[in-house]
């Protein structure tokens, strides 16, 4: 694929057509021209001409991240995935990226009022072939770093979504903030993705361990004994999957509109994972306009935007045979992760950027145009790297964003797990398990190797509970209620611990759980909703921190 290292002016002019226009126009209520361009905005010739810049990750991701307020020039290190280091800056770039890895960035009192703050861009390599993990931090220069926050983002998407949070969140004293690319996303590495699982269990286990081992791996390389974790769509059930099997590990559980709570008996059922069975769909339709004009969505349907509940029971209904299963070249293609919602856009060529307008033009209608053109460019390059983890979503997922192993099932459990090493995020019961002499997954695990000789002082003592916070907007797709019934599943299960409890056991234990929903947001809470989603913030950090100081004292 040909870089273009010519005028830096011209290259904006030709990869930055804004695909907003039209969405824009839609809704000044001007004429449009054409089902395609409505749907699709960006024009044939800026499609080709992103597709042909080709730029990289690396330089849309910087260009996202100078936004951030007093940060116009942020820390960028070069590598991407499993490709090359770039040779240099990319010239499509207001502000060219820094050249060599690992390089931050200070700012001072003078040019930030909430500094002086160290930012940091770097790949964190994991043990095994191919795998490290893309971080970016932000810390406070002067400061003893008390507490750490760590942030995952959605599924298909990167840290760079977290640009409106970043600056606010900072400004907590004591604290360092970590936002991670998953493995197999974003800017991440990305191994080829395979479970050797023959059981459905077992095959969602690999899937869920795949993603949480190298979060534990990343821990321990970092030297963080606690944190706090926050974990938006997709990043929130794996956030839940990771405090399942390293208990101990967390002071504060924060989800963002997670997905896969709520349980659905066909998704439960469902045996094996087709490629008819891609289910964010829902994610790649939503309309900020309607999500933030204070009216929901027509067509939301609770958990799924796109119906599926609804289309599911009126099938039932008039007894409908089963859905045709797909041909076997397309069976054949999934299972050799071949197939995936993001391998349209590689496999459309020139078209790609246009494909990725049809998402971007309604997901960022709100935002200011230039924000929403780099975002626009942000995702596409995203989307069109090789694929990987992304093949996880079906052993994860059903239609409907209904997961195969539900969270409601398994809630519970956070903060009450007994501190050994766990196969994989199952809840345990009253009793110690069983040692774990495997760990359910091909990838390194950590827990039971590196970890082993920091926790054997606390090997067979339970959790006494962490605080969960569930966020939802005030429009989302995903379905507040599974938040609901997860806050009062766990204020039963802390009922039924503490039943027999000394006074001394009970002004121990953390577990508590509460729901707040982000006003005029839809599922992208952190940025439909990013002032009042970083006060809440800041709120449950403070919270963290007094209840570090009440244990001392």
């Amino acid at each position: 694929m040909a870089t273009s290292e010519g005028n830096p002016e011209e290259m904006r002019n030709r990869t930055q057509q804004s695909p907003l226009a039209s969405q824009r126009a839609k809704d000044d209520g001007q004429p449009q021209t054409g089902r395609f361009a409505t749907w699709f905005p960006l024009g044939a010739k800026e499609g080709f001409n992103q597709w042909w810049a080709g730029t990289s990750p690396m330089a849309t991701e910087h260009r996202v991240l100078s936004f951030i307020p007093h940060l116009q020039s942020p820390p960028t290190h070069t590598q991407t995935g499993s490709a090359p280091a770039s040779a240099g800056p990319s010239s499509a770039d207001l502000n060219a990226p820094p050249q060599h890895s690992e390089e931050h960035v200070t700012t001072n009192s003078t040019t930030d009022p909430y500094g002086p703050r160290r930012w940091n861009s770097e790949m964190v390599e994991l043990s095994g072939r191919g795998r490290a993990l893309n971080e970016f931090s932000v810390e406070r220069v002067g400061e003893e770093v008390e507490n750490n926050l760590v942030m995952l983002h959605g599924y298909g998407a990167g840290l760079g979504f977290f640009y409106r949070n970043f600056e606010a969140i900072s400004r907590a004293t004591g604290w360092k903030v970590y936002a991670l690319d998953l493995l197999g996303m974003g800017r991440s590495t990305r191994p080829t993705f395979k479970i050797a699982a023959k059981d459905k269990e077992g095959k969602i286990t690999e899937a869920e361990n795949w993603f949480i081992d190298a979060l534990e791996e990343w821990r321990i390389k970092r030297g963080l004994e606690k944190f706090t974790l926050l974990g938006h769509s997709l990043g929130g059930y794996l956030a839940v999957a990771y405090a399942l099997k390293y208990p101990g590990r967390l002071n504060k559980l924060i989800l963002a509109s997670p997905v896969g709570i709520p349980e659905d008996p066909e998704a439960v059922n469902d045996e094996l994972p087709g490629p008819e069975d891609s289910t964010m769909a829902n994610e790649f339709t939503q309309d900020a306009s309607e999500t933030t004009s204070g009216s929901k969505p027509v067509v939301a349907d609770n958990n799924n935007f796109l119906n599926q509940r609804k289309k599911g029971e009126e099938a039932a209904a008039a007894n409908k045979p089963p859905r045709r299963r797909l041909p076997g070249w397309v069976t054949y293609l999934w299972e050799a992760n071949m197939i995936s919602p993001f391998s349209l856009v590689r496999w459309s060529g020139p078209l790609g950027p246009r494909l990725v307008s049809g998402w971007t033009s309604r997901r960022f209608s709100q935002l200011p145009e230039e924000e929403a053109q780099a975002l626009h460019d942000y995702s596409y390059s995203l989307f069109r790297q090789r694929g990987s983890s992304e093949y996880a979503l079906a052993f994860l997922l059903a239609p409907g964003a209904f997961a195969r192993s539900p969270l409601i099932r398994r809630i519970q459990g956070v903060g009450r797990q007994w501190i050994q090493a766990h196969d994989g995020p199952t809840v345990d019961g009253d009793t110690p398990p069983k040692k774990c002499i495997k760990t359910g997954s091909k990838s390194p695990a950590p827990s039971i190797a590196s970890a082993a000789q920091s926790r054997h002082s606390q090997e067979g003592q339970r959790e006494s509970g962490i605080p969960i916070v569930f966020m939802y907007g005030e429009h989302d797709w995903m379905d507040v209620a599974g938040g609901f019934a997860s806050e009062e599943k766990i204020k039963q299960e802390r009922a039924r611990i503490l039943a027999n409890a000394t006074a001394e056991e009970r002004r121990k234990d953390h577990g508590e759980a509460k729901v707040i929903i982000i006003n005029k947001a839809g599922h992208h809470v952190y940025l439909d909703g990013w002032e009042q989603f970083n006060r809440v913030m800041l709120e449950e950090m403070e919270d963290v921190k007094r209840r570090a100081h009440a244990v001392k004292s």
